[in-house]
């Protein structure tokens, strides 16, 4: 990681009434890094960025910006954060100069840092278009700009892309890889998108249940996966069931029900796909299609829990 440290979580716990929602969490973000927390809903993502934000408190543990905690520092801490919350809602009848214009009053910010701002989130033609009737990918796009305005050190986006469609959702990932090409900001991105993950962050933290499971770079994951392939495949026997599988199977087959799609991992793909071929016969089935492809983060974390992502 990087050697300047700009966020350190040290042994946090967080619970509401029953549920513990962060469980011991550690981890450092160095200056310049851009982070991924990984995982479904319910895994403990925004809860952790929420307390880094200092919306919420942990009930134990320690956790610094800049070296600085926010109990005796909020007025150091506040101006070097950019943040946007899963949900941002805005005046309707404001257009987008006006929204920026009015979130940069509050850090003493002019025209001249709207402006540049609405260039760096590609708004220009929408400058004065009413919020109202802005896109989801334009609203997503305005919120980052907002995060944006004060060029923070530290910026905290929580699932910025959810319900995005694909093209809305890589004008988001173009503007965050220009940011990270051309500034120190440091990024915590929250997200259940594989994809996403691995295209902004330099180090990805998988979590469920409020505890992390695996953390590392890309090549750090995939570490035990280097030349596994994963083989999908479906039969021309619709009813068949991973049940078939279980008996003197060579390979661990998960099945996806509702797909009727069965799923295998193989490191050895000219000697264990002929195999898999002769077991497939041996039962009297007939394959309808088979592909093969590399390993995912999924994949990886079906490997760890049992269940998508998506799940």
């Amino acid at each position: 990681m990087n050697i300047n440290p700009i966020i350190e979580v040290r042994d946090v716990y967080k619970s509401f009434k029953d549920v513990k929602a962060v469980k011991g969490i550690n981890f450092t973000v160095g200056e310049g890094q851009f982070m991924a927390l990984l995982g479904p809903n319910g895994a403990g993502k925004t809860t952790m960025v929420e307390m880094i934000e200092g919306i919420q408190k942990p009930d134990t543990g320690k956790i610094l910006i800049d070296g600085k905690n926010w109990k005796d520092n909020k007025e150091e801490i506040h101006p070097i954060i950019g943040l946007s919350l899963q949900e941002t809602r805005f005046i309707d009848k404001l257009n987008v100069r006006e929204t920026l214009m009015l979130f940069a009053s509050f850090y003493g910010l002019d025209s001249f840092r709207v402006n540049e701002v609405i260039d760096i989130v590609g708004l220009e033609e929408k400058r004065k278009a009413y919020v109202v009737n802005l896109s989801g990918g334009q609203r997503q796009r305005l919120a980052l700009g907002i995060a944006l305005l004060n060029k923070p050190r530290v910026l905290l986006l929580d699932e910025p892309t959810t319900g995005l469609d694909p093209n809305a959702r890589r004008e988001v990932w173009s503007i965050l890889g220009k940011l990270k090409k051309e500034s120190k900001t440091s990024l915590i991105l929250t997200t259940h998108y594989m994809e996403e993950a691995e295209q902004l962050c330099d180090y990805i933290i998988i979590m469920d249940h409020g505890k992390i499971l695996k953390e590392g770079t890309l090549d750090q994951l995939f570490t035990d996966e280097k030349g596994k392939k994963v083989v999908e495949f479906t039969l021309k026997q619709l009813s068949v069931r991973c049940e078939m599988f279980k008996n003197q199977c060579p390979f661990t087959i998960t099945w996806n029900e509702e797909l009727n799609r069965g799923i295998l991992e193989l490191s050895e793909l000219d000697k264990e796909l002929p195999v898999f071929f002769e077991y497939i016969k041996s039962k009297g089935l007939e394959l309808d299609d088979l592909v093969t492809r590399r390993v995912t983060l999924d994949d990886l974390f079906i490997s760890l829990t049992g269940r998508h992502l998506n799940d």
